[in-house]
């Protein structure tokens, strides 16, 4: 496509060039004019041509211009079908990169910066290729060309037309030394700008509560008045650059038509040349004042190309094997091989970890906040790589195996449940986009959802939110349950957090879960009393390492850090559940 729109380029030049030519030879050979002195020493001026020559040139320049539109035609489309496909693979790469980025590299990334970097970069690398690359080829072979033709004709009219070039290409070369650092500073504050954007209207609820609606306008007021001074210093350089070449235009059209005056009266050139030449300059005088705006393109492109790379280049601390194979997960067994980890270098957050879960039991993660047990889900499914030791599962390290067979194998119900703006149906089947309605439908009983569903006006087909906000935080946890169940995963992790829900709620949470739980290895950040007694066996972390391990009876009878951890959170729910049963009220009736 880049080699169509050349050749496309090169037949629109030369036919441009070669129009100036045409009228330069119609006028010699048609007009015919003959400037002569009289006795008396007169110039005198006559048309001694022939009107049929004249009509045969004419044409020639018809034709001309019209297959020079066709070939500008042609130049226009590829170059604009070049760039848009460049645009359309950059944005494509940039989300699939995204997409195959750990959790480390998005831990820090932000959502602004990668958005402006999607959209308005890509757009600055697309100008880059149409009006930059394609652009300044056409001007460079027309410069070239029409400058070669004057000097061929006459060196000395031709070399003081030439003379301006200079002028030209130091003045340019000045504009995109100084542009390309405002560029990038503009393009980052865009992104900056982005954020703030974004982190207000995620937060409004917040924003709104807290009366902080003038501060967070000050904030923004902030970087669109540094991204306004920014684009202003730009415009300031451009407001002087298009001038000035215009300027050098103008004195480069004046020089010429004076000294081909000269070479006239002198017989060395002849009216059509002078013509000729005085259209060249004219063909050249939108090249040249593009130029300014080319040169404006290419350092936007240079800082937009550079954003843009910074992601596509980014390292991944997680990357799938070359010779990966797809995880045979027939058990379910799990098993932390002396297991560090580090999200940074020199701060460690797990320790030597050694688990051992036989397939179908539950392991309950249980300890202070810091003590590393997200740390600990997050390495079976890849987010992140141990430093040391290895993860297996089924016997099969899960470095050695794909993501995607990796992650089909595990399922996921997290404590912040994340729905997408779409159905409920279509909420419960995103990992497995093929379940039939039947059975996205038994998923939902089993999550205890489907009696809510059905009482709503579109039952499925019911429209979820932004994040799921039309639904409350039961419903978000069983669609989310409903989710994995239809995934049917060997492993489950689950984030045990309810006590945002009410009781009833939280019972038909956990009568869900046993749905889910059952014949699978499960790992439960456990916060309820109820999860810890029913777990095969419970881990008591501390700072990185498992500080007691065994069931609950077991760890009670220890008398060690889990009877404090009991005693001190535990305890009351035990009690609560307690008097519940000699108030003989059924658990969803509280």
């Amino acid at each position: 496509m880049f080699f169509a729109s050349i050749f496309a380029l090169v037949g629109a030049s030369g036919l441009t060039i070669a129009a100036p030519w045409l009228t330069g030879y119609a006028i010699d050979t048609g007009l015919g004019i003959v400037t002569t002195t009289d006795l008396a020493g007169e110039d005198v001026t006559r048309v001694d041509g022939d009107m049929d020559t004249l009509m045969v040139w004419l044409s020639l320049l018809a034709v001309a211009a019209l297959a020079r539109g066709v070939f500008v035609y042609a130049q226009t489309y590829l170059a604009e079908r070049l760039g848009q496909t460049i645009a359309y693979d950059f944005r494509n790469d940039i989300y699939e990169r995204l997409q195959r980025l750990s959790y480390a590299y998005h831990d820090n990334a932000e959502i602004g910066q990668i958005m402006s970097r999607a959209t308005q970069d890509v757009e600055g690398v697309r100008m880059f290729v149409n009006m930059g690359v394609i652009r300044f080829a056409y001007v460079i072979v027309l410069v070239v060309a029409s400058y070669g033709l004057m000097i061929s004709t006459n060196a000395k009219v031709g070399l003081a037309a030439l003379a301006f070039v200079p002028l030209v290409a130091i003045q340019a070369s000045i504009v995109s030394l100084k542009l390309r650092p405002i560029w990038l500073k503009v393009q980052d504050l865009q992104g900056q700008m982005s954020n703030v954007l974004q982190e207000n209207l995620t937060g409004q609820r917040v924003v709104k509560a807290f009366s902080r609606t003038e501060f967070e306008q000050q904030k923004f007021d902030a970087k669109t008045t540094q991204l306004f001074e920014q684009s202003y210093r730009t415009a300031k350089f451009q407001a002087f650059n298009e001038p000035f070449l215009m300027g050098v235009w103008l004195l480069s059209l004046a020089v010429v038509f004076w000294l081909g005056v000269v070479e006239i009266r002198a017989g060395n050139m002849t009216p059509g040349q002078l013509t000729a030449f005085q259209l060249y300059l004219t063909l050249m005088q939108v090249p040249v004042r593009s130029i300014g705006f080319i040169i404006n393109i290419f350092a936007r492109a240079h800082s937009a190309g550079n954003r843009v790379f910074e992601i596509l280049d980014a390292p991944s601390p997680v990357e799938e094997q070359a010779d990966a194979v797809p995880l045979r997960a027939e058990q379910g067994e799990v098993r932390f091989e002396h297991v560090g980890f580090a999200y940074d270098e020199g701060t460690p957050v797990l320790r030597d970890l050694n688990i051992m879960a036989q397939p179908g039991q539950t392991v309950a993660l249980l300890g202070p906040t810091g003590s590393g047990k997200s740390s600990v889900v997050n390495l079976l499914p890849r987010f992140y790589d141990p430093s040391s030791g290895r993860v297996v599962i089924d016997g099969q390290d899960v470095r050695d195996v794909t993501l995607d067979s990796l992650r089909q194998t595990i399922g996921i119900v997290q404590q912040d449940v994340f729905l997408f703006i779409t159905s409920i149906r279509d909420n419960i089947r995103y990992g497995r986009p093929d379940a039939t309605d039947e059975e996205v439908i038994a998923a939902a009983k089993a999550a205890r959802l489907h009696d809510f569903i059905v009482s709503q006006p579109d039952g499925y087909d019911t429209w979820v939110g932004e994040r799921g906000t039309t639904l409350s935080g039961g419903q978000r946890q069983r669609v989310a349950i409903a989710r994995t169940l239809l995934l049917d995963p060997k492993v489950l992790i689950f984030d045990d957090s309810t006590a945002a829900v009410d009781m009833r709620t939280e019972f038909q949470i956990q009568e869900a879960l046993h749905t889910l739980m059952e014949g699978r290895t499960t790992f439960v950040i456990a916060q309820r009393l109820r999860t810890v007694m029913e777990a095969d066996q419970i881990l008591v972390m501390r700072d990185g390492h498992i500080e007691e391990q065994g069931t609950h009876s077991e760890l009670l009878a220890a008398n060690g850090f889990y009877r404090q951890i009991y005693d001190l959170e535990l305890r009351d729910q035990e009690e609560a559940a307690a008097e519940a049963a000699v108030l003989g009220g059924a658990p969803e009736e509280l």
